[in-house]
């Protein structure tokens, strides 16, 4: 069982195993792993693992043609991180003032909130393997380059750029940016759908 308290201090462990580069063609980039302190029952290489079998699926990014991924061993050089953070410590890290309840993308650091690790959210439609693929593959879209996609229509799959954590809004859950072996996204948008409040 993962546990977490609210605010971690913002001092993180860092995955000091590498891995392959997950793709065959397209712009490589290395991420770095990195797990606050004070979160129990996932360290960075557990972390790191479950994101790069995220990343291996051939519906996630690397299948698109575009990209590569690679984590960064300890000492290597890199593009961006993946960090997994307390509720406090994402707002700390992703700006813009309280939220502490989505995961988020600032420059090179894409943070994934452990509360949304854990527990997914209420009523997403799909189990937490699903949802955790989906905020990997919605944020690391970001640092790729992506914004935000709106849902094509009712009982249509969410595009990966969609928002599912605030609202699927007619859509089905989907935490892949490749669809039935090709490519799948929605119109340029966003909804203005309010932050749940969360006592973590």
């Amino acid at each position: 069982m993962i546990r977490f308290p609210v605010d971690g201090g913002g001092t993180f462990g860092f995955a000091t195993a590498g891995g392959p580069a997950i793709g065959t063609k397209g712009r490589l980039l290395t991420y770095r792993i990195g797990v606050e302190h004070g979160i129990t029952g996932v360290d960075a290489a557990t972390f790191g693992d479950a994101v790069e079998l995220i990343f291996t699926d051939p519906r996630s990014w690397p299948g698109t043609g575009n990209w590569r991924l690679r984590r960064a061993g300890q000492g290597e050089a890199f593009d961006f991180t993946i960090y997994l953070a307390t509720p406090a410590t994402r707002d700390v890290l992703c700006g813009g003032g309280y939220d502490r309840y989505t995961s988020c993308r600032n420059g090179n650091t894409v943070v994934v909130n452990v509360a949304r690790w854990a527990r997914g959210i209420p009523g997403y439609g799909a189990d937490l393997t699903a949802y955790r693929a989906y905020v990997v593959n919605h944020e690391t879209g970001h640092r790729l380059g992506r914004g935000h996609e709106l849902c094509p229509g009712p009982g249509r799959p969410a595009p990966v750029m969609q928002q599912q954590t605030l609202g699927l809004h007619g859509c089905v859950a989907n935490p892949w940016p490749i669809v039935d072996g090709r490519p799948y996204a929605g119109r340029s948008g966003q909804y203005d759908d309010p932050t749940p409040s969360e006592q973590p």
